[in-house]
């Protein structure tokens, strides 16, 4: 099996790189992935690869049966197991002089998704070469809006068509590892993400006359400073275990001898832990009115649910992990840290057994280092190879596996 996928990868790896340079140069943002979906569409067609369209808006899911015994045994359940993809751009200008810059101005593929698109759709055309060596099935899912809240994966999640998957597997490229290494992380992996808006409001005036007006940046101040005494980020133990709060913008506008009669305050919220991320929620909610109380102002405390957090299943990930090593060698096989960063996948991850791993893309040789949702963002392509040889690898080793196969006694 390890060599026909290896062979497979290699055959197609060109096809896969023209893919991923078609996308990179024509990129979208999130939920408008139109042009990014009809080539989708019709690479699975060219395949006769069956699929449904224009799932939350754009998305995409192929199927592919394994035919190795039809499936006949009543007393054996194989597996249905989802691989994800991302489509979607960020709005930034790309910088890179590169044959296959982006010609969309102001849009670029800065996270790598166009490569999450090409190897989904590499591993859809090693799968279906391959779907007489397996039973089971394998959804392919090409999903829009990851970088939008409310996130794709949560609107893939509502439409049912995932009700019968088992397991999900994800891959998401990194300039933190070398290309030709992957990364593994079981459990809470990812944080939650929250987006907190407070909006302290009061009797603006004239800075000369605290009689006649309110301290109203004053308390906002003082409401960022408990906040931040409460989840200090010079310990990363801590708020890797507590939770991170930071803020992002602070806006009075008021001018010298101006108090403004109200302050805005934007931040972000991160945890790993649904009933710490309740208790966050909580804490902002009471120090925010407390303190605004105390300066005779009012305080809106507005917190917009973002995406759960990425945890991945133990089991599933330690197997994928030691899969990982059968096709590469131990050596490249890394156990990655927790990041604070976040992924709509985790909506995927915490109603589905799920595996959320990296792919190496880093090659400081060719001056491919630059981190992603920056305006030089590339990856080494050489890295995509190895992106659908292991995705194959990994899905047919699941399938297989007795510990995923359910008997029926």
């Amino acid at each position: 099996m390890k060599d026909s996928i290896s062979n497979k990868s290699r055959e197609y790896f060109p096809e896969v790189v023209a893919i991923r340079r078609q996308l990179h140069q024509h990129p979208e943002l999130s939920f408008c992935e139109k042009d990014t979906a009809e080539l989708i569409k019709r690479c699975l067609a060219s395949k006769d690869i069956e699929f449904q369209s224009d799932i939350a808006g754009c998305g995409i899911v192929a199927t592919i049966k394994g035919t190795k015994t039809q499936n006949t045994n009543p007393e054996i359940s194989y597996p249905t197991i989802a691989l994800r993809a991302d489509m979607d751009a960020l709005p930034i200008q790309e910088t890179n002089d590169i044959p296959y810059r982006s010609v969309n101005q102001g849009v670029m593929h800065a996270c790598g998704h166009d490569a999450h698109t090409a190897m989904l759709l590499g591993t859809a055309l090693i799968l279906n070469d391959l779907r007489n060596k397996f039973d089971g099935t394998v959804k392919l899912v090409f999903q829009p809006g990851e970088e939008k809240l409310p996130g794709g994966a949560s609107l893939i999640l509502d439409s049912g068509i995932l009700n019968d998957v088992q397991l999900i597997i994800g891959q998401h490229v990194t300039p933190d590892l070398r290309c030709g290494e992957v990364g593994f992380h079981p459990g809470p992996y990812m944080a939650s993400c929250d987006e907190v808006n407070i909006l302290i409001k009061g009797v603006g005036g004239h800075g000369a006359k605290p009689a006649e007006r309110n301290q109203t940046v004053v308390a906002a101040a003082k409401i960022v400073t408990r906040l931040a005494e409460m989840y200090p980020e010079n310990d990363e133990t801590v708020y890797k275990s507590n939770g991170l709060l930071s803020f992002g913008e602070f806006l009075a506008d008021g001018t010298y001898n101006v108090v403004p009669s109200q302050v805005s305050l934007k931040g972000t919220m991160r945890t790993f832990d649904e009933n710490k991320r309740k208790s966050l929620k909580d804490n902002i909610l009471k120090i925010a009115n407390e303190i605004a109380s105390e300066y005779g102002c009012t305080a809106e405390v507005l917190i917009e649910t973002g995406y759960p957090s990425v945890k991945n299943n133990e089991r599933l990930t330690d197997f994928c992990k030691k899969t990982a090593e059968e096709y590469l060698c131990e050596t490249n096989v890394k156990t990655v840290p927790q990041q604070m960063t976040a992924e709509d996948f985790g909506w995927y991850s915490q109603k589905i057994p799920a595996c959320f791993y990296r792919l190496g893309t880093a090659n400081p040789d060719k001056n491919i280092y630059s981190k992603q949702h920056t305006a030089t963002f590339d990856i080494d392509e050489n890295a995509m190879q190895l992106g659908i040889g292991l995705m194959s690898y990994l899905t047919l080793k699941i399938i297989e596996n007795e510990d995923f196969i359910s008997t029926r006694n």
